[in-house]
């Protein structure tokens, strides 16, 4: 078993100095943390890897290709590969746990 706290992948993603920490990497999938502070730009990129945020924390709008919705707590969302996507209008600090499969390269 491999398990892990939120508060302490927050720590390691800060002592790191980056927006995103990998935490757990599988054979069919990777794991990690993504952290934007309200009012920041998220610069992401389509990925070649399907993907689901479940967000911890904080609230935002989220573009998938063509459709935008609003998140906060418990919100989940699929990307699917190669889809262009982000956050933005991001009010709350925002916290999301990111699912990559396969795993992100």
């Amino acid at each position: 078993m491999k398990a892990f706290r939120l508060d302490e992948l927050e720590a390691e993603r800060i002592a790191n100095d980056g927006a995103y920490l990998q935490f757990l990497r599988e054979r069919n999938m990777s794991v990690g943390l993504y952290a934007l502070n309200a009012g920041e730009h998220d610069p992401q990129k389509p990925h070649n890897q399907d993907e689901v945020y479940f967000v911890v924390s904080g609230r935002a709008s989220v573009s998938v290709g063509l459709e935008t919705t609003e998140v906060a707590r418990g919100s989940v969302v699929y990307v699917p590969a190669g889809v262009a996507h982000k956050f933005h209008h991001i009010s709350e600090d925002l916290r999301v746990l990111v699912v990559f499969s396969p795993p992100e390269s």
